[in-house]
C-alpha cells in the first residue's frame, strides 16, 4: 500500500468518524431565557443557561413581579432569600440547573431544581432534560420516567428595565445549592 493511499484512507476515517459527532450534537441552548408560570403564563423570572467545562448550568439571575409586568428583584438587589437552602442564599443568584451532558439532540443526565419558595414551598431536584423547539426552550424535570415540561421564551435584552446590567453569564462558575 502506498504512502499516498493510506494518508487518503485515514484522512476518510477520521472525517467519517467525526461527521456523525456533529450532526448529533446537540443544540447551543446558552443564552437568557424567561421562565413562565404554568398556571398564568406570565412570565416569572430570567435564567441565563451557561456552559461551564462542557456542561450545561443554569442560574436565575432576576425575578418578575406576580403580574409578570416588570422585574420586581434581580441577582444585584438579592431581596428573596431561600431558608430552606444551606446559607439562606438569594433566589436570584441561584444554581438552578446543573451538570447536563450533550445526549445527542438533547441535553440531559444533569440536575434541575425547583427552588420553591420563602414561605412554605421546599425545594426539590429532579432529573433534567432540556432542547430547542423552534426556538424555545423545553425544560423536562423528572422523576424516573415520570416528568412534565415546561417551555421557556428567549429573553430579549430590551426586556431587561433601563439601567439594568446585563451580567457576562458566559464567565458564570456554578454553585450548587444544598438543601438544609
Amino acid at each position: 500500500m502506498s504512502k499516498r493511499f493510506a494518508r487518503i484512507l485515514l484522512s476518510v476515517v477520521v472525517v467519517s468518524l467525526l461527521v456523525p459527532a456533529a450532526l448529533f450534537a446537540a443544540d447551543d441552548i446558552t443564552g437568557l431565557w424567561k421562565t413562565v408560570d404554568d398556571e398564568t403564563g406570565n412570565p416569572k423570572g430570567v435564567v441565563a443557561v451557561y456552559k461551564y467545562q462542557g456542561k450545561i448550568y443554569g442560574r436565575i439571575i432576576a425575578s418578575f413581579d406576580d403580574d409578570g409586568k416588570y422585574i420586581d428583584d434581580d441577582m444585584y438587589r438579592q431581596i428573596d432569600r431561600s431558608p430552606y437552602l444551606v446559607g439562606d442564599p438569594a433566589f436570584n443568584a441561584l444554581t438552578i440547573i446543573w451538570d447536563l451532558k450533550d445526549n445527542g439532540k438533547k441535553w440531559g443526565s444533569g440536575k434541575i431544581m425547583d427552588p420553591g419558595d420563602k414561605e412554605d414551598k421546599k425545594p426539590a431536584v429532579y432529573d433534567c432534560e432540556i432542547w430547542k423547539e423552534d426556538g424555545k426552550l423545553v425544560v423536562r424535570g423528572k422523576i424516573l420516567f415520570f416528568g412534565r415540561n415546561q417551555t421557556w421564551l428567549p429573553m430579549n435584552p430590551s426586556e431587561f428595565p433601563a439601567g439594568f446590567k446585563i451580567p457576562d453569564w458566559k464567565s458564570f462558575k456554578p454553585e450548587i445549592p444544598k438543601i438544609k
